[in-house]
């Protein structure tokens, strides 16, 4: 028998052009248009609503029309006016000819807008008269958000934003096709991470009909973990969304006017004030349903490209974070939720919402809108794995090491949540603090971990500060007059704007000062050997022989450290 070898395989680049044939062409460095049905979307809709208001404003004329004298006989309407001195076809062609002018620069937007995608940067140009070009660096990308407001996602479409730091600097392609628009997130992800070709594409599902495609769209579920190849979900339970907007500062606020609006009816007899109740009760309905409606479906799951963050009903919104981009993370419970043991989490990230998008604001905040303390561990694995997850252990641990090295992320949060005094390896503030923080003192404190610092905070509304050391800015340390009085201090550890303040205040002067001497050189340390803005260069490395050989590649049970380039704390074998 003679053995004859087939045909080389063909170059990774052909053997994905059959199952990414939508995003290939588009990060070929070329210069690309936008959907086609983006000049209806963007303009055309308002067309749309300027003659739904002139038809019904002949709706009284063609009942006229069609039936003699049940029509109005109002002196002044225009519409009369131009048919009873017969310029109907006059008046048609200034219409005709706006209509012409109107679809021709919206044309003409259309093929001025192009965007291309390199190994550098995605770039953007757009405008006719005035030019305006917009890059976005793929080594600083922040994240990747996909919206799909409702009227574009019967159309088939969705607007794909790239986060960058910088307010009003996101770069925004809208609108594309929604396959194209998730694999060329995918694509782009690819590139910005270091790692030369991605050999793990997601099932495709096959076209059933443009219409077919549309409904299938429309009612899919906001995640698909085969297509996003999530590894762990964390979803938001309904029930407990609502519980927990019923049981904000919010819904507080409101029972307190309302309570006071009633005493004051009784005291005055005067019940003129309870009209001032409709607008306020308007407003809390719109901003309850509007808020309900935006966290449904909230989902955060760890997949290879990233953290990916997802919500809405009727129009969902989805981005994907890339490794690194967290700059502190705060885990805090209020009043009112600490009978049922509930947390949110919310982020510091390097990106503001810009170009018009409000979506973003929430995405870029608030990652677990409520969950128990076991949904903030899940998450806090999936966006810190470096801090809470299996790779405290180091790359190289055995499946014992591993297991243990989880007991011991479970151990940091349920240490740091609800302890106060030195449990968890806390510094808390000394009793003296107690005049500056009467029920906080002994919960008020600082801890290390590999990676990062934890700050604990607060006894009535507890929080839990983490910042990751490489992300870290810059360290201050304050000391006002009654605090120097007390031997006092209150250590400042700065990153990117956000809702998140990472301070802990009313600690002894040394441990002050101790603390501030640790995160500056843990902090240039640990900024030296930060590899996360390139997180899949050191497996491009490795090569497809290396993995085939590692039977944790072959089994697909890769440890996060190496699933997201994490790198070992600063001393650590190397």
């Amino acid at each position: 028998m003679t053995f004859r070898p087939g045909p080389p395989p063909p170059p990774p680049q052909q053997q994905r052009r059959g199952n990414a044939a939508a995003a290939a062409p588009l990060t070929d460095g070329e210069w690309h248009r936008l959907h086609p049905l983006t000049p209806l979307l963007k303009g055309g809709i308002f067309l749309i609503v300027v003659l739904g208001y002139v038809l019904n404003s002949l709706r009284d004329q063609l009942v006229e029309f069609f039936i003699p004298g049940s029509g109005p006989q109002e002196d002044g309407d225009p519409v009369r006016y131009v048919y009873e001195h017969g310029v109907v076809g006059w008046v048609l062609l200034g219409v005709v000819v706006v209509l012409v002018v109107l679809i021709g620069l919206f044309y003409l937007s259309w093929r001025m807008h192009e965007f291309r995608v390199t190994g550098e940067i995605v770039e953007v140009r757009s405008g006719v008269l005035f030019r305006t070009n917009r890059k976005a660096r793929l080594d600083r990308i922040q994240g990747i958000n996909i919206s799909r407001p409702l009227i574009p996602r019967i159309f088939g479409t969705a607007k794909l934003e790239i986060a960058q730091a910088g307010n009003d600097a996101n770069v925004q392609l809208a609108y594309l096709g929604v396959t194209a628009a998730d694999d060329l997130r995918q694509r782009i992800l690819v590139l910005a991470s270091g790692a030369k070709e991605d050999d793990r594409d997601g099932p495709r599902r096959a076209s059933n009909g443009v219409l077919q495609d549309r409904v299938d769209e429309i009612f899919s579920p906001e995640l698909d973990p085969a297509a996003v190849r999530a590894t762990r979900i964390v979803k938001v339970h309904p029930g407990r969304l609502i519980a927990s907007m019923l049981l904000s500062g919010t819904t507080v606020f409101i029972l307190l006017a309302v309570a006071a609006m009633i005493v004051s009816v009784a005291l005055t007899g005067e019940y003129g004030i309870l009209f001032g109740l409709f607008p306020a009760v308007i407003g809390a309905g719109s901003y309850y349903v509007r808020k309900f409606s935006r966290s449904l479906q909230y989902t955060i799951a760890e997949t290879r490209d990233g953290i990916r963050i997802g919500f809405g009903l009727v129009s969902t919104s989805n981005e994907t974070l890339p490794p690194g981009r967290i700059h502190a993370v705060s885990v805090a419970q209020p009043l009112l939720w600490r009978p049922f043991g509930w947390w949110d989490v919310r982020i510091n990230r390097a990106t503001n919402a810009g170009n018009g998008s409000s979506n973003n604001q929430q995405v870029s905040s608030i990652v677990l809108p409520v969950g128990t303390a076991r949904d903030v561990r899940e998450v806090l694995d999936i966006i810190l794995p470096g801090l809470v997850g299996t790779a405290v252990v180091g790359p190289s641990a055995s499946p014992e090491q591993l297991r243990e090295g989880s007991a011991e992320a479970v151990d940091v949060v349920d240490d740091s949540l609800t302890t106060s005094g030195d449990r968890g390896g806390f510094v808390h503030s000394p009793r003296r603090g107690a005049w500056l923080r009467p029920f906080a003192f002994r919960r008020n404190g600082y801890r290390f971990v590999p990676g990062a610092v934890l700050l604990r905070l607060g006894a009535v509304w507890r929080s839990l500060v983490i910042v990751p050391l490489p992300r870290v800015q810059s360290v201050k340390v304050s000391q006002g007059p009654v605090e120097r009085a007390l031997r006092l201090a209150t250590v400042h550890v700065q990153t990117v704007p956000g809702p998140v303040t990472a301070a802990v205040g009313a600690l002894d002067a040394h441990d002050a000062q101790h603390l501030w001497s640790l995160v500056t050189a843990r902090a240039v340390e640990a900024a030296a050997a930060d590899t996360s803005h390139r997180w899949r260069e050191r497996e491009a490395r490795r090569g497809p022989a290396t993995h085939a050989a590692d039977p944790e590649w072959a089994t697909g049970t890769v440890p996060p450290d190496r699933l997201w380039g994490q790198v070992p704390p600063p001393g650590a074998a190397r």
